[in-house]
């Protein structure tokens, strides 16, 4: 198991910030590239054993809220299927079967503030654990960036 981390500070307040992550189904409003989501068998968006089916990128991604708290302000996800791992030649890799991300949101009460900490831990073969690692450590801060300029557009 291995498991990549970012953290970042969001200029907007909690509650804001919140408001847009904590719906499963919101992905598209603050995520670069992810075009279309949808709730599998008409469960909502906070409800924990939810299925989010989104295209990001032009691929599909099924996922599970496996953990959802409006107290913690924390939402955890399972992929429920293995991702492609793009190769040099061209060729996809099957990615580890098992992931699951949890986004964490903290108050800074200097200026009313975010932290927002988001980490994937990966399940993989030990062999391939460290490419594996850095590609969502690259990943993710770009998700990271996304969220922040949706939250600058909003305000």
């Amino acid at each position: 198991m291995t498991q990549a981390y970012y953290s970042a500070v969001l200029d907007r307040p909690l509650h804001e910030v919140w408001s847009l992550i904590r719906d499963f189904n919101n992905y598209p409003a603050y995520i670069d590239g992810v075009s279309e989501s949808v709730i599998e068998d008409d469960k909502r968006g906070d409800e924990v054993g939810a299925i989010r089916r989104f295209c990001y990128l032009g691929n599909w991604i099924r996922q599970r809220l496996v953990d959802h708290s409006d107290r913690q302000h924390t939402l955890t996800y399972a992929g429920l299927e293995a991702l492609p791992y793009p190769q040099d030649d061209g060729s996809q890799r099957t990615a580890p079967a098992r992931y699951q991300g949890t986004m964490h949101l903290r108050p800074i009460t200097e200026g009313d503030r975010t932290l927002i900490e988001w980490s994937v831990a990966l399940d993989t073969e030990p062999a391939d654990a460290d490419r594996w690692q850095a590609l969502f450590a690259s990943w993710i801060p770009g998700w990271a960036d996304s969220l922040a300029r949706t939250l600058a557009r909003a305000s």
